[in-house]
């Protein structure tokens, strides 16, 4: 991965598109959080205040360009993860095979997981279910740590055992998450700015809902893809009824977690292991956004489910590695078949988010059975 970040010019490596977000946007953004103030009225900046806390990470390295600094964090951010996995594997009644699932998915994304900022993001997602046996309370601190920094890693209290459990877990993100949110706001200016800008949002390219674009424009629809928000999104007719629907699919995906917590009446050690990868599965694949980055997000959770003996989700790991595969081959090498919606083009989003589909969907389905039983 490191010898592909030294070579990324390269035409299939994306000719240093991969690496240009954090040598210029993430360097851009660090200059004003230095100076104390959030990036306001910058649509590109869609994310919670704690983003900031891993923008500003790089400034401990000073002898490093920043691009240097945030690789070297990125790789000891990497080593943690997989340090927590093995040491939760080795425990009695648990595997390896998360720790090994996790060492050998990463690299099917190629060198994008050291130039973006999810591995950060996904260490405090594994980091809260593997502690919640030990302390519920920590459970809920770095799920809380980890919502503020992408909002995500909160669907991991989704599956949190009923009781104390939940209680001493809920509270405890709650006033982490109130301390720290009053932490940047006296801190910082403009720490909120970020809500502003997701509303104008549209359907991106490779989301789900982009696919179906991506085939309408070969059935006459006259749109076309366009950069906007820091992607490229479709524009043109009926794109809002896209991302109305996928907006609506969202809620119902919420709807259904909801109504698995109220229904299940058999809990396992690995229950919030599988409640949380079915969750972020079922919010990933019905978002109006999917970038080839939050396939890092599912390979550690899958690799999580794995290092218990218990998880009802081994089908859906294979799943999840060949949509990574396929999404190195879409993003940087195959990215402008894309977005010309060009036929290969085409079939690589409908493979992939196929394979996105069916994983979630046997996700929550071996969840639902098993929390049933």
């Amino acid at each position: 991965m490191l010898w592909l970040l030294t070579h990324d010019t390269y035409a299939l490596l994306g000719r240093g598109r991969v690496t240009h977000e954090v040598s210029s946007l993430y360097a851009h953004w660090y200059d004003g959080l230095a100076h104390g103030a959030f990036p306001a009225g910058d649509h590109l900046w869609q994310y919670p205040p704690g983003a900031g806390a891993v923008l500003l990470a790089p400034g401990l390295l000073p002898s490093l360009t920043y691009l240097q600094a945030f690789v070297v964090l990125t790789l000891l951010t990497d080593a943690v993860i997989t340090l927590a996995l093995a040491r939760a594997g080795t425990r009695p009644g648990r595997s390896l095979r998360g720790a090994a699932l996790w060492t050998a998915g990463l690299p099917l994304l190629l060198h994008l997981p050291l130039a973006r900022y999810d591995v950060e993001v996904t260490a405090f997602a594994v980091l809260a279910l593997l502690v919640w046996p030990r302390s519920p309370r920590a459970y809920g601190v770095f799920a809380a740590l980890g919502a503020l920094v992408k909002v995500w890693p909160a669907l991991t209290l989704i599956g949190a055992p009923r009781g104390r459990t939940t209680r001493e877990a809920w509270t405890a993100a709650v006033l982490a998450a109130a301390a720290l949110l009053a932490l940047f706001a006296a801190l910082f200016r403009d720490p909120f700015d970020f809500l502003r800008q997701q509303g104008g949002r549209g359907v991106q390219i490779e989301s789900l809902g982009g696919t179906v674009l991506m085939f309408a424009r070969h059935a006459g629809w006259p749109g076309h893809a366009r950069y906007q928000y820091g992607a490229e999104e479709f524009v043109g007719p009926h794109v809002q009824t896209v991302a109305t629907c996928s907006l609506a699919l969202t809620g119902a995906a919420f709807a259904l977690l909801l109504l698995w917590r109220l229904r299940a009446r058999h809990w396992t050690p690995a229950t919030p292991y599988d409640a949380a990868l079915a969750a972020v599965l079922l919010f990933t694949v019905t978002s109006r956004v999917i970038s080839p980055q939050y396939m890092v997000w599912l390979i550690g959770l899958t690799a999580v489910c794995l290092t218990s003996q218990h998880t009802t989700q081994r089908a859906v790991a294979p799943l999840v590695l060949t949509a990574s595969a396929v999404s190195a081959v879409v993003y940087p090498a195959f990215y402008g078949q894309v977005v010309h919606c060009t036929w290969p083009g085409c079939v690589l989003m409908l493979v992939r988010n196929g394979l996105l589909a069916s994983a979630a969907v046997l996700s929550v389905v071996r969840l639902w059975r098993a929390g049933l039983r």
